[in-house]
């Protein structure tokens, strides 16, 4: 079975937070970037857009206290990556 294909910065945004929620911040610095826009368009929008992640406020986009944690979906992806699923 193949799986989803996953772009590069969104694998790596998805095992950084394979531990439990991160803030933007922290998330960022998992990455290894400083630069916001880049960390929000190449990484955190479109790993929302398919599904993987998630806002732990999302009545509240923009609350200092914002957090971001994996969905089943993004779980199942990582879960294929470990078992040498995806291609």
């Amino acid at each position: 079975m193949r799986t989803e294909q996953v772009a590069e910065q969104v694998r790596l945004l998805l095992f950084c937070l394979q531990d439990g929620p991160l803030g933007g911040r922290k998330a960022m610095k998992c990455v290894g970037l400083n630069h916001r826009p880049t960390f929000l368009y190449d990484y955190l929008q479109p790993a929302i857009q398919a599904g993987f992640v998630e806002m732990t406020q999302p009545d509240s986009p923009k609350s200092p206290t914002q957090k971001y944690r994996l969905t089943a979906k993004g779980k199942a992806i990582l879960t294929a990556e470990h078992q040498g699923g995806v291609e």
